[in-house]
C-alpha cells in the first residue's frame, strides 16, 4: 500500500519550498522516508518477501543518492532535514 492522499499532502506540506512545490529534493526525500518506514514494517512481518526487500533497497539508494545532492548544493538544508526526519548520517 501507497501513502494516501492526505499524507502525502501534509508531508509536501511541511517541506516544500513554495506554493506549488512538489520536486524538491527536501520534498522527495521526506516522501521516500515514508514509503521506506512503511515497506521496513512490512519487511519485520514478511521476511521472506524478496521482491520487496528488492523495492526497499532501491528507495534506499535513491534516497541516498538525493541526499547526497541537497548536501552538495546546500549544507545547511541538507542537515536540517536529515535532523528533521531522524536520519542518522
Amino acid at each position: 500500500m501507497t501513502l494516501s492522499v492526505e499524507a502525502k499532502a501534509q508531508i509536501v506540506g511541511k517541506y516544500r519550498q513554495s506554493d506549488g512545490d512538489t520536486g524538491s529534493p527536501q520534498v522527495q526525500v521526506a516522501l521516500l522516508t515514508a514509503r521506506i518506514d512503511y515497506l521496513t514494517q512490512h519487511m519485520k512481518a514478511n521476511k521472506k518477501d524478496k521482491h520487496s526487500r528488492r523495492g526497499l533497497m532501491a528507495l534506499v539508494s535513491r534516497r541516498r543518492r538525493l541526499l547526497d545532492y541537497l548536501k552538495g548544493k546546500n549544507a545547511e538544508a541538507y542537515l536540517g532535514l536529515i535532523q528533521d526526519l531522524g536520519l542518522r548520517r
